[in-house]
């Protein structure tokens, strides 16, 4: 059984950063590929940012990049987002997602186990 769980959601100002971790159990983590997906109120689910099994390979959505920085530590079975330069509009509960696949992967439909979320508030 695969189970993961986020950590490092919270409140920040405008400008602040923080950092997400995601925890996955399971001995396969690194077979796969791993994502970070957000969903604000009343909006859609949509991708963050992705990260190959082997961790050479991203992709970012263009309203993060140059922002956030998604990385894995295989050996720990974990996964962080490095959230900087925070905006009201990143707002959202964010989800950690392990793909079915090893490749990185932008729709959610790739990804098969979810973790509960985090909220994350970026005050103005």
């Amino acid at each position: 059984q695969v189970q993961l769980v986020e950590s490092g959601g919270g409140l920040v100002q405008t400008g602040g950063s923080l950092r997400l971790s995601c925890a996955v159990s399971g001995r396969t983590f690194s077979s796969y590929a791993m994502g970070w997906f957000r969903q604000a109120p009343g909006k859609e689910r949509v991708i963050v940012a992705s990260i190959d099994w082997s961790g050479t390979s991203t992709y970012y959505a263009d309203s993060v990049k140059g922002r956030f920085t998604i990385s894995r530590d295989n050996a720990k079975n974990t996964v962080a987002l490095q959230m900087s330069s925070l905006k009201p509009e990143d707002t959202a509960v964010y989800y950690c997602a392990r793909s079915n696949y090893g490749g990185t992967a932008s729709g959610d439909k790739s990804y098969g186990f979810w973790g509960q979320g985090t909220q994350v508030t970026v005050s103005s």
